[in-house]
């Protein structure tokens, strides 16, 4: 399979595009690279529950806005142009009280005016907690 990428994702590159914002705030790290993906985890702890002690959903949603907004930004068509998020949605499937869980997200469409992204966070063991699809908007800078 080759590559989507038309600019290379690393993880440093992307840990370090995202200092000093929520993202890095919420403890989220940028864990792998491939032909056709992007992953990161999120410690669940009390930067991420909510009161019940449980994964808050906003912060699952925020994982995986996070994925797909620079996973899109990766693989854009032409330059000049950014991607911005337009539509996301999340089923959050079992709650999860500690430890971290890791997200991956996949193209479904990456077109030259919209993309959309697959993202499936999971427990460290692979159990599913939530699934996500983001849509986004390339615009002109």
């Amino acid at each position: 399979m080759s590559s989507i990428w038309t600019i290379t994702p690393t993880i440093e590159g992307m840990q370090e595009r995202v200092k000093n914002t929520a993202v890095d705030n919420m403890g989220i790290e940028f864990t792998g690279v491939g032909d056709d993906y992007i992953s990161a985890r999120m410690p669940v702890d009390t930067r991420t529950v909510q009161p019940y002690g449980i994964l808050h959903g906003g912060a699952s949603v925020v994982l995986a806005e996070t994925l797909g907004s620079v996973a899109t930004n990766h693989c854009l068509k032409k330059e000049g142009t950014a991607g911005v998020g337009l539509e996301i949605n999340a089923n959050h499937i079992r709650s999860v009280k500690s430890g971290w869980v890791h997200g991956t997200a996949r193209p479904l469409h990456t077109g030259g005016s919209t993309q959309v992204w697959e993202i499936r966070i999971e427990t460290e063991d692979g159990k599913l907690v939530c699934v996500s699809r983001i849509t986004m908007a390339v615009i002109n800078l």
